[in-house]
């Protein structure tokens, strides 16, 4: 379809208006072709359809690395440690169960618990982990991204399914998004030859639905991959949420090349506006999308609330693979509910199902 086409692009804005489903073919369209206004009142639509209380959610977690020891090598991460650099980590339990405390004290419910693929950890390490968190805590555990699990299979001789059974049973409570990048094995080859296909991610998480265990789902662009590929990120996506509706949120998030192997420029604020938009647009079967303060700063996270998000993310009491990357930006709990008010929206804590704290 092409933009010099008025009559076609004005179909499909107002189809997407309407809510009706976009192919991918429109869904390209309309991220070259419609303005970045235009995206926004449908992005903006889209949102209201879902939310029409004007309620924005927000977690309080922390986001805690194990280990920072990979063997996968990714181009794109300014993070990993490999076993003969002498700089790499394995968290002690003394410092895993003070960070928990920490984040219990703030009124947190939740750890985001991900680390490396580490060349020596295997199902063993997991479970033993797990069990000592639950334990001694009352706490979520949204933990091991599909690579890592992947890994954790290899290296234990199981299959995907009995992994995550044993780690289930361990503690493990759900899954985040992490190592999606671009859902397409072009572009991953180039990132992450040593990381998960595109099929085996995808995979992952089916067999986590099928499971019982909630998943979130992420997109990391503004790389080397085209238009079209985040398209069809999003719809593989969609494909299988319509299939076990497991997933209860999208986060899409800008690449940020600082201290990385990759020489790209970084994304704009706009590029992230135009693609958060038509997540919110496209994933039509995904009720929440959330905002990437982390990466963008609070600013244009509130932005983001009239752009198809509806989440204000984490308050993240740590985080250190963006840092890394040379980006950083900290909000308080009291900072993002003040940010979300002047927004214009109500500012509600939720657990990882979404499902509220107060009402």
């Amino acid at each position: 379809m092409s933009c010099r086409n008025s009559r076609d692009i004005k179909t499909v804005i107002q189809n997407a208006f309407e809510g009706k489903r976009l192919t991918k073919e429109e869904a390209v369209s309309l991220f070259k072709c419609a303005s970045l206004q235009e995206l926004g009142v449908l992005a903006d639509e889209a949102r209201r359809r879902l939310h029409p209380d004007n309620i924005v959610t927000y977690v309080i977690d922390r986001n805690i690395n194990y280990t920072n020891i990979c063997e996968s090598g990714c181009k794109f991460c300014a993070y990993y440690k490999t076993i003969s650099d002498g700089d790499g980590f394995i968290i002690t339990k003394d410092e895993l169960f003070k960070k928990i405390e920490e984040t219990l004290a703030l009124g947190g419910t939740q750890i985001l618990l991900q680390g490396g693929l580490h060349p020596d950890l295997n199902i063993e390490y997991y479970e033993d982990l797990f069990k000592s968190i639950k334990g001694r805590f009352n706490v979520h555990c949204h933990a091991l991204s599909p690579p890592e699990i992947i890994h954790i299979a290899k290296k234990s001789g199981l299959t995907i399914e009995e992994t995550l059974k044993r780690l289930k049973d361990a503690g493990l409570d759900s899954i985040p998004g992490g190592g999606a990048e671009i859902l397409v094995d072009r572009v991953r080859k180039r990132l992450s030859p040593k990381k998960a296909t595109a099929q085996q991610w995808l995979m992952v998480m089916e067999t986590a639905h099928s499971l019982g265990i909630k998943t979130t789902a992420t997109m990391m662009f503004g790389h080397i991959e085209t238009i079209e590929e985040r398209i069809e990120h999003l719809y593989r996506l969609r494909c299988l949420q319509d299939r076990t509706g497991g997933f209860t949120a999208f986060i899409p998030w800008p690449f940020q090349p600082g201290n990385s192997e990759l020489n790209v420029s970084k994304a704009t604020a706009y590029d992230y506006l135009k693609t958060l938009a038509i997540s919110r647009i496209f994933l039509d079967n995904f009720k929440n999308i959330q905002a990437s303060w982390v990466t963008q700063g609070p600013k244009v996270a509130q932005i983001a609330l009239y752009f198809g998000a509806n989440d204000f993310g984490s308050a993240m009491i740590e985080e250190n693979v963006v840092k890394a990357a040379g980006v950083s930006y900290k909000l308080s709990v009291k900072e993002m509910r003040r940010l979300i008010k002047e927004a214009g929206f109500y500012p509600m804590q939720r657990r990882m199902d979404y499902s509220l704290l107060t009402t």
